[in-house]
């Protein structure tokens, strides 16, 4: 929105209060960039009135030269886009006709002074009239439009406006909007934006409105750029959500969950291979086994450590003295018998 333009359309007189409403919310929908251009349902909805009525008061407005029309096809698909608004405001702003004063009748029939009396067309002095009384004739009053206008009959040392006091000045960024188009052109391909829309099951003959022009690009460009997705990345993380949900997406802004989890994964999937797998623990060396029980039971006869009388048979006893290991004394000194 643009609070200059809301303040313009605030400024206006002489117009019914429905028409006024529906002046300020055509205003209310005015951006300085790309101009005026809401739907019908939104701007009645808006306003709380019917599309008929709605149709009604823009004629009014178009009437008194305070707006002028100008439809709008798609260039692909020949369907009718939202019309655009030109606002009395705007640089290059022209009526759609010379209207006559709706308070006291000067103007193409009313037998007032006029361009066309004097044999003078509105091109020849640069002029558009514009009615006066009702919308800011005379003096100190406030304008409807930068083009200068003819002496109102009432006061006729007056003019409709003061061209020093224009109180919006916010020019169309019209080359900026088709900057931004050429490098969304640049950035993401036809060939892959056409095998984007394929993995998402739309027709590129049949666009939804939120996948035409180049803000959609621009949404696949911030993918590729700002996630660190491959355009192959993009693509099958398209075909991935797809398979989930019945229904295409309604715009890019719908993809944007399922771009930043295959972001997460890819991201997780390098971490991993940068990771240097743990080398296991060498194994500890086997225990030999026990397998001369006479010379370890003989070793702990001969030393001083604790022998119990019990643990010695007399199967074992036999063995160690048949090999000499120990000597029936010192049997009989630890107490085996």
């Amino acid at each position: 929105m643009s609070h200059e333009a809301t303040n313009w359309a605030i400024k206006q007189r002489g117009l019914k209060p429905t028409t006024k409403i529906v002046l300020w919310h055509l205003c209310d929908r005015f951006n300085p960039d790309y101009g005026c251009f809401p739907s019908q349902d939104r701007l009645a909805h808006d306003c709380e009135i019917s599309r008929s009525t709605l149709n009604d008061h823009l004629g009014q407005l178009e009437t008194v030269g305070l707006l002028r029309r100008v439809p709008r096809l798609d260039p692909v698909t020949k369907r009718q886009l939202p019309t655009r608004y030109i606002l009395g405001f705007e640089p290059g702003f022209t009526p759609v006709a010379v209207v006559p004063c709706p308070e006291i009748g000067h103007g193409d029939d009313e037998g007032a002074e006029s361009n066309d009396d004097a044999g003078l067309s509105p091109l020849d002095d640069g002029s558009d009239a514009l009615p006066c009384p009702n919308f800011g004739h005379g003096i100190d009053a406030e304008a409807v439009s930068d083009f200068p206008a003819e002496p109102c009959p009432e006061n006729a040392e007056s003019r409709v406006r003061n061209s020093d006091t224009n109180p919006v000045r916010e020019p169309l960024r019209e080359p900026v909007k088709e900057e931004e188009g050429a490098q969304a052109r640049e950035g993401v391909s036809d060939e892959v934006f056409g095998e984007l829309l394929d993995a998402l099951g739309l027709d590129p003959a049949a666009l939804p409105g939120w996948w035409q022009g180049w803000p959609p690009r621009l949404h696949v460009q911030r993918w590729r750029d700002e996630l660190g997705l491959t355009e192959a990345e993009i693509i099958a993380a398209a075909k991935a959500s797809r398979q989930e949900h019945p229904e295409p997406p309604d715009g890019p802004k719908a993809l944007d969950r399922a771009m930043q989890r295959a972001a997460q994964r890819k991201v997780e999937d390098a971490g991993r291979k940068r990771r240097k797998p743990k080398t296991a623990p060498a194994p500890a060396p086997a225990a030999k086994p026990i397998t001369d029980l006479p010379a370890v039971y003989a070793d702990l006869v001969n030393s001083d450590r604790y022998l119990p009388v019990s643990a010695i048979s007399n199967t074992m006893r036999d063995a160690m003295l048949a090999r000499g290991l120990v000597t029936p004394e010192r049997l009989r000194e630890r107490g085996v018998r």
